[in-house]
């Protein structure tokens, strides 16, 4: 797609890659698109996600970009004894057919793709989880997975931030885009722990957003009156300058933490809030309290919790090809896909 006009995309045929020594291809399988993926595109070259997967085609770089994409993808072929070819991963993929990596630090869980252009890159984002390795993986929820699980684990990170700071002393939560995946998710994981949860969302929205069941209230936009007036934290994941004010203005010192998540609004966020939370800020500090695998156990054990329910909130809507990717992301990117539908494409 084009990086100044996201609307504007293009299919670019290609060769597969022959691989060098220490290498791997992977053929890309199912993938999802959602609002996270629009964000990346939005952040490309503020946070670098255009460099994870540049573009293969030369002279093409510094026009076009490959939005990373979340899914599955099989290992086709490898130099790298530990990688076999049949493997299945988990991953951050190119909107592309395949993907060639640099398989490193190769074990029962997956690997790290350790090609030269990714190495300053953020690491969360080079693990390739293998499907036999992965305490969260169920076949029956690989859609749940591709379309839940990069933004659940924003939310699990963001719900333990939020924990790890005793809830930054606030009486009340508020979310922004309450009716979003990563939204709702971080609600689940803090419902009933403390503070009251409470949720904006559009008026078109606040059906399914009540329906959910992961906030003690929702309200629309232009009812941010009515919020108590007592110490909140705000949760950014709309960036949209009109709700942040009228919260401002409503809550005025009560308004005690104003956190920036995303842009679902694809207003960039960060400028106007207080704080920016990124999640693999807390992952590594995570990492250090409780251990690799001690962060992957609670990350399953939350994992299979939402699952549980999750799966009742979501219509999948599956397409297959180049045309139905493009077709997805131009919906995703208009802000034409209703909450409950979440769209996975199989190439």
């Amino acid at each position: 797609m084009a990086r100044d006009e996201l609307s504007r995309t293009t299919l670019v045929a290609g060769d597969t890659p022959e691989l060098s020594e220490g290498e791997a291809l992977l053929r890309v399988d199912r993938v999802g698109l959602t609002a996270n993926n629009v964000t990346y595109a939005v952040l490309g070259e503020a946070m670098r996600y255009w460099e994870f997967f540049p573009p293969g085609v030369r002279g093409l770089e510094a026009q076009w970009g490959l939005p990373p994409l979340w899914g599955f993808a099989e290992v086709v072929a490898s130099t790298v004894a530990q990688v076999e070819a049949g493997q299945r991963v988990y991953g951050y993929l190119p909107s592309a057919g395949h993907l060639v990596v640099r398989p490193e630090r190769i074990d029962a869980a997956g690997f790290r793709d350790a090609s030269e252009h990714r190495v300053g890159l953020p690491s969360p984002y080079n693990v390739y989880r293998s499907t036999t390795g992965d305490p969260a993986y169920r076949a029956d929820q690989e859609d749940l997975l591709i379309l839940f699980r990069p933004l659940f684990f924003t939310s699990f990170m963001l719900a333990d931030q939020v924990v790890d700071n005793d809830f930054h002393g606030a009486a009340s939560l508020v979310f922004s885009s309450a009716s979003s995946k990563t939204a709702y998710a971080a609600a689940f994981e803090l419902h009933g722990r403390g503070p009251r949860l409470v949720g904006l969302t559009s008026s078109a929205n606040l059906a399914f957003t009540r329906s959910l069941g992961c906030y003690d209230d929702v309200l629309a936009y232009d009812e941010i009156g009515a919020l108590d007036q007592v110490p909140t934290a705000y949760l950014d994941l709309s960036g949209a300058p009109a709700t942040r004010a009228a919260l401002r203005r409503h809550l005025g010192d009560r308004l005690v933490r104003d956190i920036a998540v995303g842009l679902t609004s694809q207003i960039p966020n960060a400028d106007a809030a207080e704080e920016v939370f990124f999640a693999p800020v807390q992952l590594r500090k995570r990492r250090l309290d409780w251990g690799r695998a001690g962060l992957d156990q609670r990350f399953a054990d939350a994992w299979r919790r939402f699952a549980e329910v999750a799966d009742g909130w979501l219509d999948v809507q599956v397409g297959a090809g180049p045309a139905a990717l493009k077709h997805a992301w131009r919906e995703v990117l208009a802000g034409r896909t209703p909450p409950r539908r979440g769209h996975v494409v199989q190439l």
